[in-house]
């Protein structure tokens, strides 16, 4: 999974982690965790610009902690650095999954794309909140930067994806939670050419030499629909790619200027801590 699955693991992850916060509402006292199994499936491109489309299915655990100083909730794993009422300031996490280069026609014949882990600081500004606290709109500044897992360890780039959330309650005080989000995303050369540079060794006579540079990746646009019932919880996404204009549009590994991917999920809540914090949805 390239950059296109990292950003569907990413919403995966948000969703099985923690969307099971509930919708936007006063603060009410909440267990400290919950734990939890979750059976879901994903469909996405290997890669942003691949016209290979595959659908996985996920066992994937469920996993709540609402501490002062670390989170996992609906917003994904991060520990908080800073906070006040209108900003905050967050370690963020994300990963990725490999792709097998021979069942990619693209990259047939050339290295597998390894497993990758990215963290860095994401700084989380309130723009709005409405009154009744069932909407807000944040502006979200991730900066991560990006490590293969896999054999030794290796640096390949840093990404900058700049977002405006929209989180609201779409049914009034229902408990279901809609996320909406939208935005640019930006990364340096060494995260493109890991994804879309063609090495002289591995050039073909449909697949020329190419050698990636930093700058525009392309913008994404994504929606997410949870709810936390009694025992169980359900969410589901869709996301939309754009790459036209980006950096690397002319790669001869990009086959579309365009992509999707879809998910959905369910977890079941089989304990929860007997300690309660104060919690602000």
């Amino acid at each position: 999974m390239t950059k296109s699955g990292i950003a569907a693991v990413r919403v995966v992850c948000a969703l099985l982690a923690g969307a099971c916060g509930a919708s936007m509402a006063w603060a009410e006292e909440k267990p400290l965790w919950e734990l939890g199994m979750g059976v879901g499936a994903v469909s996405f491109p290997d890669y942003r610009g691949s016209d290979r489309q595959r659908t996985h299915a996920l066992a994937v655990p469920y996993f709540v902690y609402r501490g002062e100083f670390f989170k996992a909730d609906r917003d994904g794993i991060r520990s908080i650095f800073f906070d006040s009422d209108r900003v905050q300031l967050n370690l963020s996490l994300a990963a990725s999954l490999p792709v097998d280069s021979d069942g990619n026609g693209a990259r047939r014949g050339m290295p597998d794309l390894k497993p990758t882990v990215e963290l860095g600081p994401s700084l989380e500004i309130n723009l709005w909140r409405a009154t009744d606290r069932h909407a807000r709109v944040d502006l979200r500044l991730p900066v991560r930067a990006a490590y293969t897992v896999k054999g030794p360890v290796k640096h390949v780039g840093v990404t900058f994806t700049p977002f405006i959330n929209l989180d609201i309650d779409p049914f009034g005080h229902s408990g279901w939670n809609l996320g909406m989000m939208a935005g640019p995303i930006y990364a340096n050369a060494r995260q493109h050419r890991y994804f879309y540079d063609v090495k002289p060794e591995f050039e073909l006579p449909d697949r020329p030499t190419y050698r990636a540079s930093g700058g525009y990746s392309g913008t994404q646009f994504i929606a997410a629909l949870s709810k936390r019932f009694d025992r169980y919880w359900v969410g589901s996404f869709v996301r939309y790619d754009t790459l036209r204009g980006a950096a690397f549009a002319d790669s001869p590994l990009v086959e579309r200027d365009r992509a999707w991917a879809a998910g959905v999920a369910i977890a079941w809540v089989l304990g929860e801590s007997s300690q309660k914090v104060q919690v602000e949805d």
